[in-house]
């Protein structure tokens, strides 16, 4: 298994420091956004001013990860896909842009994003669920077209709080958009309140780009550490070796003083797959 960790977990860091510590802490793969002291430029759900982040940069940052055989798997963006305002959605999508450019140039991959949501109603609401999700699809329809202009791959992540709330419904949304471009950032913690651990797969495994690794009680709005929530681990990996081997596994919501302890309960709960 490719196990490593979202370098947001380490705010408090400059990124030689998180690169040096995931490593020593065993660590093989990132999903790099841009939180780190020297480099606060990461947003949730939004977007922030990177017009003085230059292609060069970029790329030292990426390659101070590099140099520590950390392999830098995905660009994290999580912008608003379903911003209502018309100018705020455009300029959204540039944002998210100009991470492509940032990846082609750097030879990342894959970006990843979550739908998007209004703070003031997030969930599925009928009031709105049609037209926020005909946001969301012609939002992924249009950065999948600039996907193909810069060869990367752009992994969505559904979660039961948002307008993609289930393995099925994202399945259905990949069909809708129609490019290979789009993939899945498959986060179980998002799931497993709507769809089983074979559900995910057997819905999902083909457009697979990697994991988040993070855990959730059924009942529970947010996520927690792996090995604290209701995810039957030693099956999920169980199906990870069999349908998507290799993908990176990438620890979220662990921080620099619990996440050696985590990365052990994942590499237990991987032990434990081989004997089902």
């Amino acid at each position: 298994m490719k196990a490593g960790v979202v370098t947001r977990s380490f705010p408090e860091m400059d990124n030689a420091r998180a690169a040096a510590f995931m490593a020593e802490t065993g660590f093989e793969t990132a999903e790099l956004c841009l939180s780190q002291t020297d480099s606060k430029y990461w947003v949730y759900n939004g977007k922030s001013d990177i017009t003085g982040l230059t292609d060069a940069r970029m790329s030292e940052i990426v390659e101070t990860y590099r140099r520590e055989k950390i392999e830098v798997s995905v660009l994290g963006v999580f912008t608003n896909l379903i911003e209502s305002d018309t100018e705020r959605l455009a300029a959204n999508l540039s944002y998210f842009e100009r991470h492509m450019q940032y990846a082609m140039h750097c030879g990342i991959p894959v970006l990843a994003t979550e739908c998007g949501f209004d703070p003031q109603s997030r969930g599925v609401r009928a009031d709105v669920y049609e037209s926020r999700f005909t946001l969301l699809l012609d939002s992924l329809k249009r950065l999948c077209e600039m996907a193909d202009r810069y060869n990367v791959g752009i992994a969505l992540e559904p979660c039961v709080l948002d307008v993609v709330p289930s393995a099925k419904r994202m399945a259905d949304t990949i069909r809708q958009v129609g490019s290979p471009r789009l993939k899945v950032l498959l986060d179980p913690a998002n799931l497993i309140a709507n769809s089983s651990e074979q559900d995910m797969f057997d819905y999902l495994s083909p457009h697979i780009a990697y994991f988040h690794g993070k855990d959730r009680k059924i009942n529970d709005a947010y996520g927690r550490n792996v090995g604290d929530g209701d995810i039957d681990w030693p099956l999920f990996l169980k199906l990870y070796h069999e349908r998507n081997e290799g993908a990176p596994f990438i620890l979220e919501y662990c921080n620099a003083t619990n996440c050696a302890e985590i990365l052990r309960r994942v590499k237990e709960y991987d032990k434990q797959s081989r004997l089902i």
